[in-house]
């Protein structure tokens, strides 16, 4: 107590020793402990599946003032693909944004090889652009509109994870935020080609479905004449009474009455049901 100055050096000598000795692993972090520049630990390195609260995370030792912690981040981050212009196959410029989505799973081969996420992502972006520009060249623009987008999609992320592993990173995902055409001309003639193929699409499956309804229409007829005709086979008089009876139907038809005057003789072959069986 005699020399407080001497007391407060003391105690911020201590501080600094417990802050240069003990660590606190945050539970999103994983680290590497650097000791004179070489690697010697892996903190909190990041699992599979791992269960919230049983990770490395927590208090650790280091020695004080020789060891150093490069902290790396255990949640998945984000590297954004500047707009960039594709030629596709059937020669549409495409403006083309897109992101991938990364984690790093060996913080020791990221900290070799780049030394922070920062560099990790500076190197993966002209890869994600090279790669996106490859595969898209590969297609045309329609593709990007149906199911077929999925599969470039997974050859982009496979072709971007082949690169992600030199640097301890493994792909978590890859999308395409837009996909435009550019304004003007080439959009109103992209527009065009559209219009016109889907017109061309529709005329052909209305087409195939006129044949095929006439094809059923001639099979279904087809089968009732055949129906009619072994049926009214096992009794030809039953049969002829019939059509007779619907003859009949429709030329003394109700509606037809004052509209037309018929005369016949009372032996007409048209009026022999009348006349009964002989």
């Amino acid at each position: 107590m005699r020399n407080p100055i001497l007391l407060a050096l003391a105690a911020i000598f201590v501080l600094l020793i417990l802050g240069s000795t003990i660590a606190i692993v945050p539970e999103t972090k994983q680290g590497v402990i650097v000791r004179f520049g070489e690697p010697q630990t892996i903190l909190n390195r990041y699992q599979p599946n791992e269960d919230f609260g049983r990770t490395g995370a927590g208090i650790i030792w280091r020695w004080p003032f020789i060891d150093q912690i490069v902290w790396i981040d255990k949640r998945v981050l984000s590297v954004e693909m500047e707009r960039q212009q594709v030629l596709s196959t059937d020669q549409l410029r495409l403006q083309v944004d897109a992101f991938a989505r990364y984690r790093i799973v060996d913080p020791l081969r990221m900290y070799i090889a780049a030394g922070s996420e920062e560099r990790v992502s500076d190197a993966l972006r002209p890869i994600l652009g090279s790669a996106l520009r490859n595969e898209l060249g590969k297609r045309p623009f329609a593709a990007l509109l149906s199911p077929e987008r999925g599969q470039v999609m997974d050859n982009i992320e496979a072709g971007l994870n082949r690169v992600a592993r030199q640097y301890g990173a493994q792909i978590v995902d890859v999308r395409i935020k837009r996909a435009d055409l550019p304004d003007g001309a080439p959009l109103e003639s992209a527009f065009t080609r559209m219009r016109t193929a889907r017109e061309q699409e529709a005329l052909t499956i209305r087409a195939q479905g006129a044949k095929q309804a006439q094809i059923i229409r001639a099979e279904a007829d087809a089968n009732a004449a055949r129906i009619y005709a072994e049926s009214y086979g096992k009794d030809p008089d039953f049969y002829d009474f019939y059509r007779a009876m619907q003859s009949y139907r429709y030329t003394f038809a109700p509606e037809r009455s004052g509209q037309t005057s018929i005369i016949l003789s009372p032996d007409n072959e048209f009026l022999r049901q009348f006349q009964g069986r002989r």
